[in-house]
């Protein structure tokens, strides 16, 4: 008889302490699993990003931040890119002949969708340095009396034009990368999105 009462409270501690251990693993797998997901930042890093260039007029530059590197937006204007074929000669890869470097619907002279407007990430494709944009001509540029407006990279002197390709004899292996894109109006622009992507 004392055993039977003996094996029944063996029974019974061992299903308590059983349930306890269970339900104290499940409150420790809840935070340990839902730490593993993506925090909220994270997830808005790799987001798209649209952008109102309804301000944005011709010759200025707009700075914005896709996945965790600067995204700039410049309105060309006329001057500009007809000085664009002026300098063909001097470039290292006029015809952006890198597929990797851009999508398919930049590969052109103007490395855009729209002729008046670039999407390049403003990131060096030498070291990853943060060139600055200059578009300043001739020697107020303090790059030389040929020089018509671009971007230079101070950390080892890389230059690009004013549509991201670089020039010959700077360390810059290749043009500066065109995020894919699209626009949804006029001036509203979408970084992260293929122009692709929104036409099929």
């Amino acid at each position: 008889m004392a055993d039977n009462i003996n094996n029944g409270r063996r029974r019974l501690l061992t299903t308590v302490t059983t349930s306890v251990g269970l339900v104290g693993a499940g409150a420790l797998a809840v935070p340990l699993v839902a730490s593993m997901k993506p925090s909220a930042r994270a997830r808005a890093a790799g987001a798209p990003v649209e952008v109102d260039i309804t301000d944005l007029a011709p010759g200025q530059m707009k700075v914005v931040e896709w996945r965790g590197k600067p995204v700039w937006i410049l309105r060309r204007d006329e001057t500009m890119l007809l000085e664009l074929a002026s300098i063909v000669g001097d470039l290292s890869d006029p015809d952006s002949a890198v597929v990797e470097q851009q999508p398919v619907y930049a590969r052109n002279a103007h490395r855009s969708i729209r002729p008046d407007v670039l999407v390049v990430l403003g990131v060096c494709t030498h070291l990853g340095c943060a060139p600055s944009k200059n578009f300043d001509k001739g020697v107020a540029s303090g790059l030389g009396d040929d020089w018509v407006g671009g971007f230079f990279c101070p950390c080892h002197g890389s230059k690009f034009d004013l549509s991201g390709r670089v020039y010959k004899n700077v360390p810059a292996p290749t043009n500066l990368e065109v995020p894919p894109h699209t626009y949804v109006s006029d001036n509203r622009i979408v970084i992260g999105i293929d122009q692709e992507e929104t036409a099929a």
